[in-house]
């Protein structure tokens, strides 16, 4: 028999036929088994946590068969509580399947420190400029001291207190500069 007839024949017909029902049975049992594998039409709703503290969160998460994972604590915000989520991924109202991990990014309980740069013998732009940059507000509040220098700086304040080159600060902390009145000989 040759190839051709082969493929007219009725048993080249049959084995075709077994191979697409086989197919098909194969493809709709592994449909149906992912559907039920998968929980495919499972759908549970985000809640939302932001200004939840963790044990808050723990708790509403395993009423609701799902799982957290924190991945990162942010810049400090004033306005959330200290250790409280700021941001959740999936979001507030996303519809998850059961033991889904959420991620969180929690606020620090409180501003990072940063290192008083050395100042002395700078202008109070030049000083202003860089305490600004490394994250401290200048404030208004300016002392002067007898010097030869007009608006140099002499020294920083903090809370009335002087403090010194490589001592640490909150962020956002406000610094006042002591400077030089000019007068001084």
């Amino acid at each position: 028999m040759s190839f051709l007839q082969f493929l007219k024949s009725k048993t080249f017909f049959v084995q075709i036929a077994i191979a697409i029902i086989g197919l098909l049975v194969f493809v709709f049992a592994l449909k149906f088994w992912l559907g039920v594998t998968t929980n495919h039409n499972q759908k549970i709703q985000v809640p939302d946590l932001q200004k939840l503290s963790l044990e808050e969160v723990d708790r509403k998460l395993k009423e609701l068969n799902l799982d957290f994972k924190i991945i990162d604590s942010a810049s400090y915000n004033p306005e959330y509580p200290k250790k409280s989520v700021i941001e959740q991924t999936p979001q507030a109202g996303d519809f998850v399947k059961e033991k889904r991990k959420i991620y969180l990014t929690l606020n620090p309980s409180k501003y990072r420190d940063v290192t008083i740069p050395d100042l002395n013998g700078r202008t109070k732009r030049q000083a202003s400029s860089q305490l600004q940059a490394i994250g401290l507000n200048v404030g208004t509040k300016f002392t002067y001291v007898s010097d030869i220098g007009k608006d140099v700086v002499r020294g920083l304040r903090f809370e009335g207190k002087i403090i010194n080159p490589g001592d640490k600060l909150p962020l956002n902390s406000i610094v006042n500069l002591v400077l030089g009145d000019g007068n001084g000989r």
